[in-house]
């Protein structure tokens, strides 16, 4: 079921000329553009793979990847009953998470007709209590009925590995990161522990933004590809 989130946002990406829902081949497109056609995946990226590999051999397509920075709560009783209580999640999204669902995309990005842009965004989002059998590996007791956008915060847009580069150290708060790292500099520099580091530069060295010398004790020594010079684009875009 599509959320009010996923509607916002479509029109949020819909400028003029634009078809919301359009149909492309055997397939149905979030937004199409004139210049491209623009998917909007709440869900893990590892869903778009065919997709994307269908429609990169003749159109150019943006994939927007919604990162929930604040969540506000709403509980209900029960699905369309009384509000129970209204609270904030403790759970915060960061730009960082992005690396989570790109290693589903490291056999496709880079390609010279694809972009992926993280957006942040704040939502309200109402819950139920579970009214089917959960399954065993889902411990939550509620379930999410609906998700409306509050606010959208900052865009960063990839296309090339010298995006993804600039992206990462953008991020790099303690010090800059040397030609030649290994991931506990990259943690230390991110200030994240190491397996976030880890998955970060499993991601590069598959995208061609870094190499991988050698593997020493502590892990995989690598070095910055000349190629990936930075140009990554950060953007602010506000809710229409």
């Amino acid at each position: 079921m599509e959320t009010a989130l996923h509607r916002e946002l479509k029109t949020l990406y819909a400028v003029p000329g634009a078809r919301v829902e359009a149909t492309v081949g055997r397939y149905r497109i979030d937004v199409q553009t004139p210049e491209l056609l623009i998917e909007i995946q709440h869900a893990s990226l590892a869903a778009l793979r065919g997709k994307l590999t269908d429609l990169l051999a003749d159109h150019d397509v943006l994939v927007v990847k919604p990162i929930v920075r604040l969540r506000q709560l709403c509980v209900y009783d029960r699905r369309g009953g009384r509000l129970v209580r209204r609270r904030q999640s403790p759970s915060r999204g960061e730009p960082l998470d992005l690396f989570d669902e790109l290693v589903y995309l490291r056999n496709i990005f880079p390609h010279p007709r694809l972009s992926i842009e993280m957006l942040l965004v704040d939502v309200e989002e109402d819950r139920s209590p579970h009214t089917r059998r959960r399954r065993w590996f889902n411990r939550s007791k509620y379930q999410v009925d609906e998700q409306r956008l509050l606010e959208v915060g900052d865009a960063h847009r990839l296309s090339t590995p010298g995006d993804l580069r600039a992206f990462v150290e953008g991020f790099c708060r303690s010090a800059r990161l040397p030609q030649r790292f290994d991931t506990k500099q990259l943690a230390q520099s991110l200030e994240r522990p190491r397996w976030i580091a880890q998955k970060v530069a499993y991601c590069l060295r598959h995208m061609g933004v870094a190499t991988a010398l050698v593997r020493r004790k502590g892990g995989w020594l690598y070095e910055w590809c000349v190629s990936a010079a930075p140009t990554a684009r950060r953007r602010r875009r506000s809710a229409a």
